[in-house]
């Protein structure tokens, strides 16, 4: 399928890296966006979940992206949308993004097959697996862009999710928000959606379940 339809925008994503999936949409649609002024989509691919969040919410959106053909159709498919005025997408690696301000709002739905065999496409390669950008790297950088009192939002497989908040926790973030995805009643979950912040954990996570 060369193009998704969503309620007021289409993807297409035939010359992306990675194609439109569920991790994607379940993040766009998790997120919490309340108050978001700035929103930056970490490796947004397509621009999915950036449009997604300039569906959801009037912030300012920014998208930032390695591969150069994904973040040119990313741009095409911002500038198709009605929300092509409040998007701008970025060409580069998040490790040399120096932006002038600082964001409110990261959502990331990042690369994460760190122990299985890389795919033979080497553009598939690095937007999936984390030989490029860790989950410690990819973490230093969220805090790195991050305004203070914000938060990162991300969706990563259920078994790396205590690694990921060890992880996170050594750059002093800690989970505020937590739903674990399964794709059937009485499955073991998939994958798990993380909402984090920076600073003394004051009350305990909010944790869910999603069939």
């Amino acid at each position: 399928m060369s193009h998704f339809d969503f309620k007021q925008f289409r993807i297409h994503h035939d010359r992306c890296a990675m194609k439109v999936g569920t991790d994607g949409i379940l993040l766009g649609a998790w997120a919490n966006l309340q108050g978001a002024k700035s929103v930056l989509d970490i490796g947004c691919g397509s621009g999915l979940i950036a449009l997604m969040a300039a569906q959801r919410c009037d912030a300012r959106i920014t998208g930032i992206e390695i591969d150069p053909p994904s973040a040119e159709q990313a741009q095409e498919n911002c500038v198709a949308s009605p929300f092509t005025g409040r998007i701008s997408i970025v060409t580069a690696d998040i490790r040399k993004f120096r932006p002038e301000e600082k964001f409110d709002c990261l959502l990331s739905n990042p690369p994460y097959f760190e122990q299985t065999l890389l795919p033979p496409d080497p553009r598939r390669a690095t937007a999936r697996h984390t030989d490029g950008l860790n989950f410690a790297e990819l973490l230093r950088e969220a805090k790195r862009l991050m305004s203070p009192g914000g938060c990162f939002q991300t969706i990563i497989p259920y078994d790396a999710a205590d690694r990921f908040c060890e992880a996170a926790s050594l750059q002093d973030f800690f989970p505020t928000r937590r739903t674990d995805v399964a794709t059937r009643t009485g499955k073991k979950p998939k994958r798990t959606l993380l909402c984090l912040t920076i600073g003394e954990k004051t009350s305990p996570t909010l944790h869910d379940d999603l069939t």
